[in-house]
């Protein structure tokens, strides 16, 4: 999809549409809007459901204040504007309440974005903004000096979050990455103690470069390759509803034949993937023109060591990656359907699955298909699409009891005897 090219009011809908689905904003709460180089402003209104916006709702605000539309801006308008004031680079801010952030914003502190590699290149600076009434001309110089000083996300104290970007997408990735970050340190912290990555770890990730592959044309598309094409964008973008992949994160592939596999490419939005953006890797060939992620060597590796293995994926849900950022055990041993799914659940050390992906990719059979890498990723090895998609789930789903029940009482895992039980009646 071509972000760009939309209208502005049609981006701040589409934008909002999702931040309100996804959780991140109630119906009165959060605006968003939109600097043109002209100076003109499009901006979110005030007063109006933000579950249901159109495009004739967002108010144009010309250069000499002159306001165009059917409603009031938002009451936040002078903080926008002085930010743009402030930052020439930015065309586009995003404010809005998700409870993580909130969270962050009432104890007056920021999350940390060195739990999980590229965190902090996606969300920018940090800073934190002193408290302000809404809407008044103090809070927006607040605000806008902290932008001032260099920061992309701001953290408002008793308020939320106001983050910028070069356009409004790259303003949702960063809020959405920062959101992402407030709920995996909270869980984690709720369990143990987050350990962040050093310096030299983030720059080991930082400087990973793509794979060098030859390029190949298509000769053609199977009907079986059209199948998994559609069928994997449909489950990336219910992985994105569900919050187990975010824009800017999640990779997933198919296996097609013992030399062929799909994959996502490298930063394309994940919500909007397209059939055609997937790319086709044939003999360690990639497909003309595409970029595929840049695990893309793993994923070669595991479907050449493991014929078994029809899909791959790497995930980073906050709920079991709280287990991989700290030292806490994950135990797939609490309900039977946890144990059936997950068997055994690796834990691997940060940085193998790109510096040494032939070796981590051997670790993967039959009764050990799911690994935590610290402080990186869950990879989950399937049968099919569907099967290693399911095995997400419930990997993310049972990490999110073991959390919650940490409130309750001692863990009582399924003993020795019922786990045998199981792998007898199920044939494990």
């Amino acid at each position: 999809m071509r972000f760009d090219l939309l209208h502005p009011a049609d981006q701040i809908v589409m934008i909002m549409e999702r931040i309100y689905g996804y959780g991140m904003t109630t119906t009165s709460g959060g605006n968003l809007s939109i600097r043109e180089e002209s100076g003109e402003i499009w901006i979110t209104p005030g007063g109006v459901d933000k579950g249901s916006l159109t495009r004739e709702d967002i108010v144009h605000v010309l250069p000499d204040g002159r306001v165009e539309g059917h409603h009031k801006p938002s009451v936040e308008l002078p903080f926008h504007q002085m930010i743009y004031e402030r930052r020439s680079d930015l065309r586009a801010v995003l404010h809005a309440h998700p409870p993580a952030l909130i969270a962050f914003s009432i104890v007056r502190k920021v999350p940390d974005t060195s739990l999980v590699p590229n965190m902090r290149v996606v969300c920018g600076a940090l800073g934190l903004a002193r408290y302000g009434l809404p809407g008044s001309l103090e809070l927006g110089q607040k605000i806008a000096s902290v932008f001032a000083e260099g920061s992309s996300a701001v953290i408002l104290e008793n308020h939320g979050a106001v983050v910028g970007g070069a356009d409004l997408f790259r303003a949702f990735m960063a809020f959405e990455t920062l959101e992402f970050c407030a709920r995996l340190e909270i869980d984690a912290r709720r369990i143990g103690t987050p350990r962040g990555l050093s310096a030299r770890e983030i720059a080991l990730s930082d400087h990973k470069q793509h794979l060098k592959m030859d390029e190949f044309t298509p000769q053609g598309y199977s009907s079986r390759e059209r199948a998994a094409r559609r069928d994997l964008c449909a489950l990336v973008r219910r992985a994105c509803d569900q919050k187990l992949f975010t824009s800017t994160q999640g990779t997933f592939s198919q296996r097609l034949s013992a030399r062929e596999f799909i994959i996502t490419p490298y930063m394309v939005d994940r919500k909007y993937l397209e059939p055609e953006d997937l790319v086709r890797i044939e003999d360690g060939r990639r497909e003309r023109g595409k970029t595929p992620s840049r695990s893309v060597l793993l994923h070669h590796h595991i479907y050449q060591e493991h014929p078994h293995v029809g899909s791959v994926i790497l995930a980073h849900p906050p709920h079991i990656m709280a287990f991989a950022v700290t030292d806490e055990p994950f135990d797939s041993r609490t309900i039977p359907e946890s144990y059936i799914m997950l068997r055994k659940v690796g834990r691997l050390p940060y940085g193998c699955t790109f510096m040494e992906p032939e070796k981590t990719a051997a670790l993967f059979t039959p009764d050990a298909p799911l690994a935590l890498v610290q402080n990186d990723c869950v990879v989950v090895t399937g049968q099919s699409l569907i099967h290693a998609f399911d095995r997400l789930e419930v990997a993310e789903y049972g990490a999110k009891a073991l959390i919650a029940s940490r409130e309750l009482g001692e863990l009582v895992t399924i003993d020795a005897e019922r786990v045998a039980e199981l792998e007898k009646a199920f044939k494990l």
